[in-house]
């Protein structure tokens, strides 16, 4: 009776391996491979602002719409650019939103897609306090 109750947990395993070992991950975009990537990263700060970098790195021309929002809908910054590869850094004013949520909206007019970048700030202070035996 243990035996066969052996066989089962080792045959439920090797089923559980085997099914994790052979599974594919299915894309989001059902792996189209297409040239129309975006990035919007945190560069740094300048002047105590926050400073972020989008890169359009399409390789057809298009139109791009770039939209900030923040957390209540209020439009921060609206503008059009139109090129291939294009590259914009931003500098945000952190006096206008503070710790609020931004939301980055970047619009293909040629691609017809829409994709939404969210941005949060957060402050933290540590205080450390170390004591070490000197003798």
């Amino acid at each position: 009776m243990k035996t066969d109750s052996r066989n089962y947990g080792k045959l439920a395993i090797v089923a559980l391996a085997l099914t994790l070992a052979f599974t594919t991950p299915s894309m989001a975009n059902d792996g189209e491979k297409g040239d129309h990537k975006t990035e919007l990263r945190f560069i740094g700060n300048m002047e105590n602002q926050p400073v972020f970098e989008l890169n359009l790195a399409n390789n057809e021309e298009d139109e791009y719409t770039v939209i900030f929002r923040d957390e209540y809908g209020n439009v921060l910054y609206n503008d059009k650019f139109k090129g291939a590869g294009l590259t914009k850094k931003f500098m945000l004013k952190s006096d206008e939103f503070g710790d609020a949520a931004l939301y980055v909206t970047v619009k293909s007019k040629k691609g017809n897609t829409t994709e939404v970048y969210t941005i949060n700030r957060s402050h933290s202070y540590v205080a450390e306090t170390q004591v070490n035996k000197i003798k």
